[in-house]
């Protein structure tokens, strides 16, 4: 009874000041009986999400809601709120996922699990290829564990506490997309080119984790657009192909015809434009600062809500981008007078081609990537564009000449 009472707490607590793991991350029950004890044993670390403001004087739990009080309209003022991960239980079970064909990072990955075994008692997942070459350096690394199809990889999200990282932006990418459902916290180690969503470098990877692990650390939660493709054969919108996350974009273009990309798009149901040119982005927040960017579109912070709606070298002078609110559906259609069908990448990967009368439907998903911050969201963002693009960078102008009097 005490149990089931505390439990109850826990989740008006939850309810009241932030999100709870269980709302983020549901653990899945498993369907093989031999797996019972197994999952007992393993259970999933717990954390809670809260929104807090910078200053002693901030309201760390006011409620994301308009409030009406004497005929008057309030907002609360989400700008000034970092996202904050709080661990209420210790975290048993790690994934560490590599940049593939890099000897600093097969170095780097075997120094890391071996500390986080021995220092920190933790489970350790990787990649069937890493585990092989972990077992090649060494036969202590028996101690790792993988898995062997894609039903297992489905279920990752139920055994692992943390995910790292060791490459670039690419990597963080590749992640998101094995998570079909909830992503479980991902800190994002720099290893690769550019880095906008790896703030964190590999030479102090010791104080960097035990910082995480021991908590609370500052989160930016990422969001992910759910894409749709429905054929024209299709006898009604429920009959789909399997959908598709994006992290950073998805991208529908002319491929290898010739002739202008021909598309009619529409927002939940108005009409929106239709594009001629080479093609169109539609681009998470996180993914303004890739293709969404090269195209003339803003950059924007990735805790923002919202879908970049970018053209491709637009057939016209007057055709701008557009940032649309996170609660719209977009739909994409090749309409039947186009000279050449169109073709879709998802996060440049997965192209699927697109012919007179098939849609594509793009709208926000319900799971965010959480990846960690080394100071916080705001001050990661504008730094991965000042060190990343050199944003702005130019020489200050001298002091010495005329001025105003």
């Amino acid at each position: 009874m005490q149990q089931n009472e505390a439990e109850e707490c826990s989740e008006k607590a939850c309810m009241k000041h932030g999100i709870c793991s269980h709302e983020v991350l549901r653990d899945r029950e498993s369907d093989s009986n031999s797996n019972v004890d197994r999952n007992k044993m393993m259970r999933k670390a717990s954390f809670k999400l809260s929104w807090w403001c910078k200053g002693e004087n901030g309201d760390q739990h006011k409620h994301d809601i308009v409030s009406f009080e004497k005929g008057n309209i309030t907002t609360p003022e989400r700008s000034s709120k970092q996202i904050s991960l709080k661990w209420e239980s210790d975290p048993q079970t790690v994934l560490i996922l590599t940049k593939p064909n890099s000897v600093s990072v097969r170095i780097l990955c075997a120094q890391m699990v071996r500390w986080l075994k021995e220092k920190k008692k933790l489970n350790i997942y990787v990649e069937p290829r890493v585990r092989v070459e972990l077992l090649t350096e060494s036969p202590d690394f028996d101690y790792v564990q993988t898995w062997e199809d894609d039903r297992e990889i489905l279920l990752l999200h139920a055994k692992v506490d943390l995910v790292i990282t060791l490459g670039g932006d690419g990597t963080v990418l590749w992640a998101a997309s094995m998570f079909k459902g909830p992503v479980p916290p991902i800190v994002p180690f720099s290893l690769g080119s550019l880095g906008f969503m790896t703030p964190f470098h590999s030479e102090h990877f010791k104080e960097c984790l035990d910082s995480v692990l021991r908590g609370p650390i500052s989160i930016t939660l990422r969001h992910r657009l759910l894409c749709r493709v429905i054929r024209d054969a299709a006898k009604n919108e429920y009959e789909t192909e399997e959908p598709i996350l994006v992290l950073n974009e998805v991208t529908i273009d002319r491929g290898i015809s010739s002739y202008l990309t021909n598309l009619e798009c529409y927002c939940d149901n108005s009409f929106v434009t239709c594009v001629q040119g080479d093609g169109l982005i539609l681009s998470t927040t996180s993914g303004s600062t890739a293709y969404s960017l090269a195209a003339g579109g803003s950059m924007v912070h990735p805790q923002v809500p919202g879908i970049l709606f970018t053209p491709i070298c637009p057939h016209s002078l007057s055709f701008r981008p557009l940032i649309l609110p996170e609660h719209v559906t977009v739909r994409i259609v090749v309409p039947f007078n186009s000279r050449s069908p169109a073709w879709a990448s998802f996060d440049g990967k997965d192209r699927k081609q697109l012919a007179a009368g098939d849609a594509l439907l793009c709208s926000m998903a319900p799971w965010p990537v959480p990846t960690a911050c080394q100071v916080d969201s705001t001050n990661d963002f504008l730094r991965s564009i000042h060190e990343g693009l050199h944003w702005n960078l130019r020489k200050t102008q001298s002091f010495d000449g005329p001025r105003e009097l």
